[in-house]
């Protein structure tokens, strides 16, 4: 199935039904008087939070959705029929957004959560209702209100608790692979991943928490670069993030500079992002020459007050330990002790 996070929609709630101007017309009752009746309610465009639907994309391909007029009303006193409602289902963890003004309008984070996008309009009161001791006989009614209507941005971002975040070709979704039952594909060339995986680990009396990777982030990310801004927007519900880095390959960049550069670009998109708690890990220890840099590398993040983890996703080596850090530091997260 295709991943599509992010659809532009019109919505329009139905208009009232309009009021009508009757009057009783019975063979003994010379002057029955008014019995025009109201209109109905114009149907609401809602959008629903579900859990069965995993992306955007029905909206992608269905642009405008617009509810029905309600009925009018009609001679003696019979009020026009209410509308029935639209509903548009989303994945939870959408976003929704006025295109015009890029306000947010609702963040429905949890299954079965609703938001009215476009309300329908009243329906308009027929001539009976304006029948006062000095008008007996009004001869207008009321036109229904227009339902509202508008142009709307939906965001998907995951709702994951870890996010697994490097360089591309890193290992990340080999990793994911391994700790949960999630079947990504897994390449050895950059960008394997054009979507975000979803995994389920369980971890010992902790329960289990969701883990995501989130595809390859390079220098110039928050700018579009690469896969870009399109899926940096996953990484700001996590609560935690593994940072996996990748110094293997004939000409390897520094396990320091790839840190400080995937750091930048979360900063650069978000301030809050760089401050999410890390575990920093280098993985592919199962190739000779990751294992022969890895020590100086260790060293040095350890004179920056920073601990490395090593593993190797293939093997398992280190795993465990990685997951137990992870584990520790969603522990003391406030969301998740709400949670748990």
């Amino acid at each position: 199935m295709k991943f599509i996070d992010e659809a532009k929609i019109y919505v329009k709630g139905g208009d009232g039904g309009r009021g009508c101007v009757s009057f009783r017309r019975e063979k003994y009752v010379p002057r029955g008087g008014p019995n025009g009746g109201d209109g109905g309610k114009g149907g609401d465009v809602i959008i629903v939070a579900s859990a069965t639907h995993r992306t955007l994309l029905d909206l992608k391909y269905q642009q405008h959705h617009v509810a029905r007029h309600g009925g009018h009303g009609e001679g003696s006193d019979c009020t026009g029929r209410n509308s029935d409602d639209v509903v548009i289902p989303v994945p939870v963890g959408t976003l929704v957004m006025d295109d015009a003004s890029g306000d947010v309008l609702a963040d429905l984070v949890e299954d079965g959560q609703r938001f009215v996008v476009a309300k329908g309009g009243r329906g308009g009161k027929g001539n009976a209702f304006f029948k006062t001791s000095t008008n007996r006989a009004p001869r207008f009614a009321q036109p229904g209100e227009e339902g509202e209507e508008r142009w709307v941005r939906l965001e998907l971002k995951l709702l994951a608790d870890v996010g697994v975040i490097g360089f591309p070709n890193a290992g990340k979704s080999t990793l994911i692979s391994v700790v949960s039952a999630a079947k990504p594909k897994i390449a050895d060339y950059p960008f394997t991943t054009l979507t975000p995986n979803l995994g389920v680990v369980k971890y010992k009396d902790f329960g289990s928490f969701v883990i995501a990777d989130i595809p390859g982030l390079i220098e110039g990310a928050h700018q579009g670069v690469g896969l870009g801004t399109r899926f940096l927007r996953h990484v700001e519900r996590t609560a935690v993030l593994i940072h996996l880095l990748d110094i293997s390959g004939e000409s390897p960049v520094s396990g320091w500079h790839i840190f400080e550069t995937i750091n930048r670009e979360l900063e650069l998109y978000s301030p809050g992002l760089a401050e999410k708690p890390q575990v920093v890990a280098i993985g592919k220890m199962d190739l000779p020459e990751t294992r022969e840099r890895a020590k100086k590398e260790i060293d040095f993040f350890r004179r920056k007050g920073i601990e490395v983890f090593t593993i190797s996703a293939v093997t398992g080596e280190g795993v465990p330990a990685l997951i137990a850090a992870v584990v520790k530091k969603l522990k003391r997260d406030p969301r998740d002790e709400h949670e748990h």
